[in-house]
């Protein structure tokens, strides 16, 4: 249907494309042209802010029914720093960093423990 001839005089489909920064950039593409001229409404989600992301980290903790400060204020601004403020890189490496939190027999994630973090996704 999306390659239907007459989709300039009526409108037969409607649909959302949603993904990753790769696929804005892939519809730019000449092969996807006619596509691109059809795309009425755009939306880019822009990065976390350090203070969205330590909120959203907060946020996160406290679905898993924990009100207490489990990341320290410097593993915080380190997570965002490589992360970039992605939600999703923000998750991977706050998970990562409170299993090396556990496997160091601490209670807060601090610096060194997204740091470790780090390390350990940089090496996948």
């Amino acid at each position: 249907m999306l390659t239907n001839a007459d989709m300039d005089s009526r409108s037969a489909l409607a649909c959302l494309l949603v993904g990753q920064p790769t696929l804005r950039r892939r519809v730019k593409q000449g092969a996807f042209a006619a596509l691109d001229q059809r795309i009425s409404l755009r939306y880019a989600m822009t990065s976390l802010t350090l203070a969205e992301t330590g909120a959203y980290i907060a946020h996160h903790v406290k679905l898993a029914g924990r009100a207490d400060t489990l990341f320290s204020d410097d593993a915080v601004a380190r997570i965002h720093e490589v992360s970039r403020g992605l939600p999703r890189a923000v998750n991977n490496l706050a998970t990562a960093a409170l299993i090396a939190t556990y496997a160091a027999g601490k209670t807060i994630a601090d610096e060194q423990a997204a740091g470790r973090a780090i390390a350990e996704t940089d090496s996948e």
